[in-house]
């Protein structure tokens, strides 16, 4: 599919069952692949970064190519390191133009061998795997988190142990703790020695029985859609009250933009409120993928807006930052960015085009943000509809099941 176009019902009544969460199945994979475990992993998520993941883990051939899943580049990047044989590990287009030299230059420092074999800081990579002593590494706070949590995961395997000094702002810091948990449930031995100092200790990991909830961040375009509709009612099984996931934050947010949620065990219902502020702003350090759900939500329900701590939309699957002002453009909302980590939109407007269709960056959330725009819209165009695959492959289906109408154009 080259572009479809999207229609939507007039009522929402649904139960979703949403896709596993990809951050969690990522990191278990790779724990569980230290564990040397044989005990099964249940609810895998099937998208094309998960499914990477396990292709690698399980063929491990001489040349691993993760195409556009930046997760794997880094996590598999510090697990070949520490992991016998020889390999060569590669990527798309764009994630050959991704930076990783801050992991590499943190691995090299204690004893990893990799190499580039193109350009400098960037993949692909040659890695030698081999027995690392480990010690104490300092890194930036305000790098990826999967960078952090790529070296905290192998942490326990290391002759020494891993001491994780991380200076300035330290942002994503769900996320580093997602990872403290999961490798909790492994029998590693991670915790916050200091705000800003994380310690994993010499453990071997345990092959243990796993369960992955669902996914927090795809549950957020379905908040979007209850918030964008007059009436819902929508059901997402799998999701937890209390959880590790940092975009589990997103249900506290939309309360602000008129979706309640109730929570029942392992499931949780939205339906729509009139508790509706009149204007936004908040810090996404912590939730930068829920940035483009609530650009979009806004927008489309004239709420104005100021986000702040997003900086690491630059180096996602494309600019996200530019990728928004531009598609938001073309529905007649002028957004401005500041400081390289500022979106926000005073109620600016500009002349919509006649037939918009979305352009969609080689970025899943690129799709599934705009696709509930159709909700306030006559019909939305989004083209390239299948980078959905990379995260929540069956959200085409779950929006048909929903009353919305999909063509292929």
């Amino acid at each position: 599919m080259s572009k479809i176009r999207i229609s939507a019902p007039d009522k929402i009544a649904t139960s979703i069952q949403l896709p596993s969460s990809k951050s969690i199945c990522n990191r278990a994979l790779i724990i569980w692949a230290l564990s040397k475990g044989c005990k099964s992993i249940d609810n895998l998520s099937d998208c094309d970064d998960t499914r990477v993941m396990v292709r690698a883990l399980e063929n491990m051939p001489d040349t691993i190519d993760i195409m556009a899943a930046g997760t794997a580049m880094r996590f598999l990047t510090a697990f070949l390191s520490v992991t016998e044989g020889e390999h060569t590990i590669t990527g798309t287009e764009r994630m050959r133009q991704r930076p990783i030299k801050i992991l590499v230059d943190a691995l090299r420092s204690i004893g990893a061998d990799i190499e580039y074999t193109e350009n400098e800081g960037f993949p692909p990579l040659k890695i030698k795997g081999t027995r690392l002593e480990g010690k104490e590494i300092t890194l930036p706070g305000d790098v990826s988190s999967q960078y952090i949590s790529a070296l905290m995961m192998i942490g326990p395997i290391l002759k020494n142990g891993l001491k994780l000094k991380l200076t300035g702002n330290i942002i994503s810091r769900p996320y580093i703790n997602l990872t403290i948990e999961i490798m909790k449930e492994f029998g590693g031995k991670a915790e916050w020695e200091k705000d800003n100092v994380i310690v994993i200790h010499p453990q071997n990991y345990k092959p243990v029985p796993y369960y992955v909830e669902s996914d927090w961040s795809a549950a957020s375009y379905w908040y979007e859609i209850a918030a964008l509709s007059e009436d819902a009612c929508i059901e997402l099984p799998g999701l937890f009250e209390k959880s590790f996931q940092g975009d589990s934050k997103v249900a506290e947010l939309f309360e602000q933009l008129g979706v309640k949620t109730e929570y029942a065990d392992k499931h949780i219902t939205l339906s729509k409120s009139r508790n509706i502020t009149e204007r936004l702003e908040y810090d996404f350090v912590n939730q930068p993928d829920l940035a483009q759900t609530f650009v979009v939500t806004c927008c489309m329900l004239e709420i104005p807006f100021r986000f702040s701590g997003l900086q690491s939309l630059k180096i996602k699957e494309t600019d996200r930052m530019a990728a928004l002002m531009n598609e938001m453009k073309k529905l007649g909302y002028v957004i401005s960015e500041s400081e390289g980590s500022i979106l926000e939109w005073n109620g600016e407007r500009c002349e919509s085009e006649t037939t918009p269709a979305i352009d969609t960056y080689e970025d899943h959330r690129m799709a599934m943000a705009f696709a509930p725009a159709a909700l306030k819209l006559k019909n939305i165009r989004i083209n390239n509809p299948q980078v959905v695959s990379k995260s929540y492959p069956g959200f085409w289906n779950d929006l048909t099941k929903a009353g919305f109408n999909i063509m292929e154009e």
